[in-house]
This record gives C-alpha cells, structure tokens and sequence, in this order.
C-alpha cells in the first residue's frame, strides 16, 4: 500500500483489509485489526510512543468522580495527543471494576448494539480481559444488544483505546466492548436505559467518537465548537438539533459532525437527567494541526471528561465483588437450610465487614428459566444489611402469595438477585425519576405499590407505563391512579449470580 494511500486511511479513520471468510471455529480472543497502521505493532515502540503522549498530554485536573471520558479514535500521531489528555483524566491508581467502550460500527450494519462475548481483546501490549457474563447478561436482557463477532472483528473505535487504558493504569481492569450501529435516537435512548444501572460510581465509560470529518481546518474548527456546546449542555435534544443544524449549513467537504454520535447521544440519555453530571472540555485539535498535514480537509478531535460533582449518586454507600458475592451465598444458603427444614445458621459478624453490618433496606428476587420464582423486600433502615437479606430470602422462596413455596428440587434451578436500597426522596414531578435509575412507591391511602429501577430496564417500558403498572398491578389504583397518589423514589445497588458469576 503506498505511503500516501496509508496516511490517508489513518486520517479517515478507516482501514480497508482483503475480504476473509468466517472463522469456522468460535473465536476465543479478538486479535488487533490495526496495530501497526493506526499505532505501532511493536510493543516497545507502542510504549515508547505512548510516553511521549502523555507527556505532551492535558494534565489531570482533579475531578471528584470521574464517571465518562469522550476520546477520539484515529491514528495516533493524528488524534493520539488529544486521547492521552483524555486517559489522563483517569486517577493511574483507581479501582474501576469495569471499564464500559461504546463507539461506532464503521463496517457493519444493524440494528442496535454488539457486545463481545467470544473472548478477550489482544493487543501489543498484552491481554484486556472482557466481562463476558456481564455481555451475555446484557444480550440474554434485550434484544437491543447482540452478539455479532463481526462487527467487532475488524472495528477499530475500540481497538485503539487500549493501549492507552494499558499504558496508564496501574490496576487491573476488565471492559465491556459495545459496538453501536442503530442510528434512531429512541433505540439509543433505549439502549441507555439498559446500561444506566451501570452508570455508577464503581464503572467508567469510554466514549469513542471523532468529530467533524473532511471539512477545512477553519469549518472544522468552527462546527466542532458547537457540536462540543451541544454536548456539554447535557441535553440529547441538543445535540441531535446541532448535528441537524451543521448538515444544513452545507460546509464543503463535511461528511459528517461526529461519527460516533449514536454512542454519545447513549451517553447523554444516562446523563441528562442527574444534576450532578458535569462536562468539561479537556483538549481539541484537528488533523490539520500535525505540522505539514493537509489543512483543507481535517477530521476534528475532542477530549472531554464527564464528573459527577458530589463524588455519588445520592449516597455513599457501595459494595464490593466480594462483599456481593458472600450476601449472594448467604441467600442461596439460607434458603436451602430453610426448604430442607434445617436450623439457618447463625453468622458471626465478627468475619464481616462494616458495609454488611450497614443498617439498609433490601429486596431479594428469584428467578426460575428466567422467569420471577418470588420477590419480597423491606425499605426501612433498621436492621444489618445481612439480616435482612437472610430475612427477605426466605421470605421470597417460601412468602410471596403470588407463588408456592420453593422446593428443595428446585434449587439448582434458582437464580438469586440482590437490591440494596438507598432511602426513598418524594418527588413533586414525575420529570424528577430517572428510568433504570430511580425504583418508584406509590402510596395513596393504606395502598402502596413499588417497582424495582431494574424493572424499567428488564420491561422497556416509558415513564408512563413504568408509573401506570405499578399504579394498576402493584397498588390496585387503576391505570392512572398514580397522578393523586404520593410518589417516592429511590435506588438499588443491584447484583445476582448470574452477572457475580
């Protein structure tokens, strides 16, 4: 391939590769696409490569809770300098259970969103691990997300991250690779809704995305500006009115203002709602400035850092893989001890930490082929997380009148979930309650009924269905019984076996 052609395809971020028949087995690692094109394939060299950027990269600036970085994806010696201001953003020594990469499909076509669950990504720094259950989670959840190899296979917006994530931080780290390709809003919307209880302190998401493609350095630099206003002003509504707004001013040369505008648009709908989502513009360049470089046809590069100013999202409270997993096994071990008639154990709390000691109001649900086996929980504060938990696992296999007693043959077959509750907050307008964040009580009279946050996400459904079933199903008050009823909301740490798995 000649020199020219090359430069080129970095500048458009796109590589053409020789068509290649399906792998005939399953693929156990993704192998690089584009290493030695859009970064060195030589790991010293990539090291040496990376040092050099991020000594001329943004320094941190000290942001409370990190919660989403915006990073450009081309070649590096293009956009490289812009993505290591952005990865700098990241404490080098922080504890992120899972690092979420949502960009663009650039090759291939369909309707909502990829996750790769075949295996690792491999790059020449070394192996990124994948949570893989927690993709097969997300895929067995909703139709929206799919497993497609092939649109993972040669994409390189994800690719090009992970050197960055390897070189800078200190601690281990898995991710989970979302490739989008829908380009309606209210899929992307939809799509939100299902990863928003992963929006959490514990999580950071990775944006990738370039901005405006082959316009001049001067239109790029200009369109680029607002397409950047519209999205820190934390609004979808904006963003999709500036990208409208740039197609019709019918700028020379421009392509498009963002390729990855879909997965922005993601990150906005989770955003858009909590006051406490800041975004800060960290660095901008455009191709145009590499010296020598053609600046009558650029590609637009941001770096943009998204906080959650109070360091939380309403409480401080969190719990670690660890401490979910052991009031996983006190659930399932009670209920077994219960359905076979033997005396439950007595825990010492001297083998617990504080956190499940923390006096907090619980749900416990179980799960049968994937279908609700029984649900009980308690709001109020009162007693250590762990007592309730047993409490409310019992009370779930053996108490929920809409089911029978669990019995001891189906315990293999039982899949155990956990909600820890914050305290509930009334609202004075529905506008207030965040789908996939928020569960909601309705209460009118001596009639209460209450939905999980995780049911949002599960069913799909609008805001107003979300209220109208729980107004009609839960609490007996008709279809629109929650417009004169009082509403409370608040939030669940939500963990179960199958994702713990």
């Amino acid at each position: 391939m000649g020199i020219v052609l090359r430069v080129l395809l970095l500048l458009l971020g796109v590589l053409v590769l020789p068509f290649r028949l399906p792998a005939q087995s399953a693929i156990v690692n993704r192998v690089p696409a584009v290493a030695g094109t859009f970064y060195a394939g030589e790991r010293s060299t990539l090291r040496s490569d990376l040092a050099s950027l991020f000594a001329r990269a943004h320094p941190s600036a000290s942001h409370p809770h990190l919660a989403a970085l915006i990073v450009p994806h081309a070649g590096y010696v293009y956009s490289g300098e812009v993505a290591a201001s952005a990865f700098n953003q990241i404490d080098p020594n922080a504890q992120i259970e899972n690092i979420f990469i949502l960009g663009p499909s650039h090759r291939v076509g369909f309707d909502g969103a990829a996750v790769y669950v075949s295996g690792n990504f491999l790059t020449p720094l070394g192996t990124v691990p994948v949570d893989t259950a927690l993709g097969r989670e997300l895929i067995r959840r909703s139709p929206l997300f799919v497993d497609r190899v092939d649109a993972h296979r040669d994409e390189h917006c994800i690719e090009v991250t992970l050197p960055f994530l390897q070189y800078h931080l200190k601690r281990p780290f898995t991710i989970v690779p979302i490739v989008i390709a829908s380009d309606d809003p209210n899929t992307c919307r939809s799509i939100a809704r299902l990863l928003q209880p992963h929006f959490s302190r514990k999580n950071l998401f990775v944006i990738s995305t370039d901005f405006s493609h082959y316009p001049s350095a001067d239109d790029a630099t200009r369109i680029d500006a607002a397409t950047a206003d519209a999205v820190c002003s934390n609004s979808t509504d904006r963003l999709l009115a500036a990208l409208q707004a740039n197609g019709r001013k019918r700028i020379p040369g421009l392509a498009t203002s963002m390729c990855g505008w879909p997965a922005v648009l993601t990150l906005l709908a989770m955003t858009e709602a909590d006051p406490d989502a800041r975004y800060h513009r960290i660095q901008y360049r455009h191709s145009g400035d590499v010296p020598g470089d053609d600046r009558s046809r650029v590609v637009g590069y941001h770096a943009i850092a998204v906080t959650l100013e109070q360091g939380n999202r309403s409480t401080g409270f969190e719990l670690t893989k660890q401490e979910r997993a052991a009031l996983l096994r006190l659930a399932r071990s009670t209920i077994e001890s219960r359905v076979a008639g033997q005396r439950i154990r007595n825990v010492d709390e001297r083998e617990l930490s504080s956190a499940l000691k923390t006096p907090c109001g619980a749900f416990v649900t179980l799960k049968k082929s994937g279908q609700l086996r029984g649900c009980i929980g308690r709001f109020d504060a009162t007693k250590p997380l762990y007592r309730v938990v047993q409490q409310m696992a019992i009370a779930a296999a053996t108490e929920d009148p809409r089911f029978p007693p669990v019995q001891k043959g189906e315990m293999d077959q039982l899949d155990i979930e956990i909600s820890v509750l914050t305290p509930m907050k009334k609202v004075s307008s529905i506008d207030e309650i965040q789908m996939g964040k928020h569960g909601i009580y309705i209460k009118k009279g001596n009639r209460t009924g209450t939905f999980l946050p995780q049911v949002a996400t599960e069913t799909g459904w609008t805001k107003g269905e979300f209220l109208g079933h729980c107004a009609q199903d839960k609490a007996g008050l008709g279809w629109d019984g929650w417009k004169d009823a009082e509403i409370f909301v608040y939030e669940a740490l939500v963990f179960g076996e199958k994702e713990d798995n």
